[in-house]
């Protein structure tokens, strides 16, 4: 009779559970790691039985099974190597095929399976460093607008598929949804983020009769639009397709160590030749061209792109492709968006604009900090974009926030609240100077924006908001020059007034601004001095991303779709960062090169030997 599992054995039980699942991940991804690299697995069995069974007797029948595997190596291998031979492109791979062909003529098996296993372990490690997405459009696609709510007869909406909607469609984009389709805005007016559309990083007002940009995302007001394009003719579905079109343009990297193969295959074989030709033996051949095969080009060279892009991950950097390394150690140009990139990509205060003429301090005490207090408080109530902004700054300035009696919002212009027993109006111009006297529109420079406030039917002043240079540009900047980028440009799909401000307070002299996504590409495609590294963060930033010998994508707050398409992802929002990765970069390349030539110098001289 069985009794009651106790408590001891419902311990025992878990352990004995926790092991099965230890050992089934532990087996499982052992199976992972066969299926991923069989061919590293297989040579160290064979290695293995090459060592082991010629104890048991068995010599013959292993010769004849190494040398029959190393031959179908060879063989397999030298299909795709004539491939690459007619493309004009040599590799270190082809000497250390040449060594396991003749090695196997010889009958010197277990120096073949050791070249073969040096080969492969050399491409599993760039593999593993690479970490390459197999799907770069994943997030992009994910963050694509899937569903359309379309007006039916009266009030009824009907959710279909994005690809259902055709040209004049009537539809209703919810608060904070994706603009589903290019279209014509029905409602009166709209307050939209296209920020990862365009790179503006301030709330965009539009219009009846206006055209809304699929991608961009609505405010905190339904809408209603009628669609003037179909999903596939839509701005969202052209970013995708550039980005497709840019990554399949985009020239491979050639890796390393191969660009010293052809002089170094062409010195192994004159000195195999040689040694054959002046011993007569055709060992002496093989022998060369065993040593002849060097361990630091085909796996050391790897080892420290692995330990470059391991190093960069511990920093927040992800860097997807080892090829990159090398690419953000020879970089000559840096190419940075605005909106998230060199600025933070979120409204702050700039400074308090009196109606009575500049104030004095931003304290509770003052007129400008009473301003800031009053605004602040009744912005509680408004679901404008820039709300939070306003809060924000009360509370950096340490100003408590008054209790409001009652408070109405005029959606999309601002609102009106009792806040401290005065009647306080916060928003844009129209609404606040309907409801005040002595109204003026405020002195803006570029890249500003004027959130207005009226006290008691008195117009009282303006919050002057701005998207600032972010602390850390300058010396990024600089330090990119130290590490020998000279070239700098500043590409955004903002106005040219607000890029050329913050390209002279970060010190950039080459600005092309109102870009769209093409553009973005093309200006790019131009760079003479390269290789270009671009730095951006957002959908519009996506393609020009791909399109770069190397794009940056700042991960932290941007969108997916530039992390997927980017070769390196910065996971902290820190502009210097950038400059840190082509410091690693450069150190990497360093260690690599000095591994290769020390490889080389090494051959050489175990050639002269051999």
């Amino acid at each position: 009779m069985k009794r009651p599992a106790g408590p001891v054995d419902a311990a025992v039980t878990t352990r004995l559970t926790g092991h099965m699942d230890a050992g089934t991940d532990r087996g499982s991804r052992a199976g992972r790691l066969l299926r991923q690299y069989p061919l590293v697995a297989l040579t160290s069995l064979m290695i293995l039985a090459t060592v082991l069974l010629p104890q048991f007797g068995l010599e013959e029948p292993v010769r004849l099974l190494a040398s029959v595997y190393a031959a179908a190596v060879v063989l397999v291998r030298s299909v795709s190597m004539i491939r690459t031979l007619r493309k004009g492109r040599w590799g270190i791979d082809l000497l250390a095929l040449m060594a396991v062909a003749s090695t196997v003529a010889v009958g010197e098996y277990l120096a073949a399976l050791v070249v073969i296993l040096m080969l492969a372990s050399g491409e599993g490690l760039e593999d593993f460093a690479h970490g390459r997405a197999v799907r770069e459009l994943r997030s992009l696609l994910d963050r694509a607008p899937r569903f359309a709510h379309r007006e039916m007869a009266g009030p009824v909406l009907d959710d279909v598929p994005v690809d259902a909607v055709v040209r004049g469609d009537v539809l209703v984009v919810r608060p904070s949804e994706l603009v589903p389709v290019d279209g014509e805005l029905l409602s009166d007016s709209a307050t939209l983020d296209e920020s990862s559309l365009t790179g503006e990083s301030l709330p965009v007002e539009r219009h009846r009769g206006e055209l809304l940009l699929s991608g961009s995302v609505n405010g905190e007001a339904a809408i209603r639009m009628r669609a003037t394009a179909t999903a596939a003719d839509s701005q969202y579905s052209r970013i995708i397709a550039l980005v497709e079109e840019a990554s399949a343009s985009r020239a491979p990297v050639v890796r390393l160590a191969d660009r010293y193969a052809v002089p170094f295959t062409v010195l192994a074989l004159a000195m195999a030749g040689t040694a054959w030709l002046l011993s007569g033996d055709p060992v002496r051949f093989a022998q060369v061209l065993v040593v002849a095969t060097p361990c630091p080009l085909l796996i050391a060279a790897p080892v420290a792109f692995l330990a470059g892009t391991s190093q960069a991950a511990r920093k927040g950097i992800i860097i997807k492709n080892t090829s990159t390394l090398e690419q953000l150690a020879r970089a000559r140009t840096a190419v940075f968006d605005k909106t998230g990139t060199l600025t933070s990509g979120r409204p702050v205060l700039d400074r308090v604009e009196l109606a009575s003429g500049p104030g004095q301090g931003n304290g509770e005490g003052s007129a400008a900090g009473r301003l800031l207090q009053l605004a602040a408080s009744a912005e509680q109530f408004s679901s404008h974009v820039l709300a939070s902004s306003v809060i924000e700054a009360a509370a950096a300035r340490n100003l408590r926030l008054l209790p409001v009696a009652q408070a109405t919002e005029h959606a999309t212009q601002g609102v009106e609240a009792v806040c401290g027993g005065e009647r306080v109006v916060v928003g844009k111009a129209g609404l606040v100077g309907a409801a005040a006297s002595g109204f003026r529109a405020a002195a803006l420079q570029s890249g500003q924006l004027a959130v207005y406030v009226a006290v008691n039917g008195a117009y009282a002043g303006a919050l002057i908001m701005k998207d600032p240079l972010r602390a850390d540009a300058m010396d990024t900047l600089a330090t990119l020059h130290r590490l020998g980028i000279r070239h700098t440009m500043l590409l955004t799909g903002d106005a040219h007034a607000t890029a050329a401000h913050i390209a002279r307070e970060a010190g950039i002299r080459h600005v092309k601004a109102e870009c769209l996504p093409a553009d973005k590409v093309s200006e790019v495609a131009a760079i003479a001095e390269r290789p270009v590294l671009m730095v951006g963060d957002g959908v519009n930033d996506a393609p020009v991303l791909a399109a770069a010998d190397v794009g940056v994508a700042m991960g932290a707050k941007g969108a997916t779709a530039a992390s997927e398409s980017a070769d390196v992802v910065v996971m902290l929002d820190d502009l210097s960062k950038v400059a840190l990765a082509v410091a690693i970069g450069k150190r990497t390349l360093a260690v690599a090169l000095t591994s290769i030539w020390t490889g080389i110098g090494a051959s050489i001289a175990l050639m002269a030997v051999a």
